[in-house]
């Protein structure tokens, strides 16, 4: 009897030992099961981000410039992005006159010279004149003006060249103003725009009573949007703007060696009529 209880407590001891046993290799199969799982859950949602990511990528690749930038227009707020931009069309647009108007200007100052110094020999100083008449530009104004003058003297031929030489340098000048006024208005429109902006965000921020990135990325994002504009426009004009005083630079310049050359040549013209 003594035997068979201590078999059967044997039996038991064992059979408890083995219950247990396989339920810790049940434990760890479902935890190492669950942790693969988790790693799988967290791959796929990695994998899914990037995919996301890749396609917004792709997707603001494939979009055309005109599109992204009337995306980013809208984005910044029409309020402030169109003075920016109207800033700047009008400002292209003297940038584009003043253009055409100084390369009309530009003509070979040395040809136009040797075509009136030879009218002098042949015709005297009509058909001088009528040189300057038939050619376009300032040069050739200043040397009309310049023979025009000549019956009252080589002192009058100077004072004149002189004068209406400072009139055409006005006229090369004109309308350059206006773009220095909308190179310094852009930018300062693209700070308002930031401070506005900011603003904004602070007032968000001062109503919900929370500091959250969704409540000031809207004004955030006016103010940068803003200054990049009021910039770009900004850079654009200035660009121009030195381009063509470069041309002014160089059409005075050659104005005025033109004008010595005019005033040598009547000087030789007149001792040659008084012999």
């Amino acid at each position: 009897m003594k035997k068979l209880f201590a078999l059967l407590s044997l039996v038991g001891a064992l059979s408890f030992a083995t219950a247990n046993l396989y339920a810790q290799e049940g434990t760890e199969s479902t935890d190492t099961t669950t942790v693969q799982t988790s790693a799988d859950s967290t791959s796929t949602a990695s994998t899914t981000a990037s995919e996301d990511e890749f396609n917004a990528e792709t997707d603001m690749a494939g979009t055309p410039m005109h599109q992204v930038l009337k995306q980013k227009f809208l984005e910044g707020g029409a309020g402030w992005m169109a003075p920016i931009l109207l800033c700047l069309v009008l400002g292209l647009a003297i940038v584009i006159e003043r253009v055409i108007y100084l390369n009309r200007a530009t003509i070979n100052t040395n040809k136009l010279l040797n075509e009136v110094e030879e009218a002098l020999r042949t015709g005297g100083i009509e058909k001088a004149k009528d040189v300057c008449r038939n050619t376009r530009g300032p040069v050739a104004s200043i040397f009309y003006q310049g023979l025009d003058h000549y019956e009252e003297g080589m002192e009058a031929v100077e004072r004149n060249v002189s004068s209406y030489g400072g009139v055409q340098m006005g006229l090369l000048e004109s309308g350059l103003s206006w773009v220095t006024l909308f190179i310094a208005i852009s930018p300062s429109l693209g700070f308002m725009g930031t401070v506005v902006g900011m603003v904004a965000a602070f007032d968000s921020m001062e109503t919900a009573g929370d500091v959250s990135p969704q409540l000031v990325a809207g004004g955030i994002k006016i103010a940068l949007l803003t200054t990049i504009a009021g910039l770009i426009a900004a850079v654009i004009l200035q660009i121009f703007y030195n381009y063509l005083l470069a041309k002014i630079e160089g059409l005075v310049t050659s104005m005025e060696d033109a004008s010595i050359s005019l005033v040598d040549v009547l000087t030789k013209y007149n001792r040659k009529n008084q012999k």
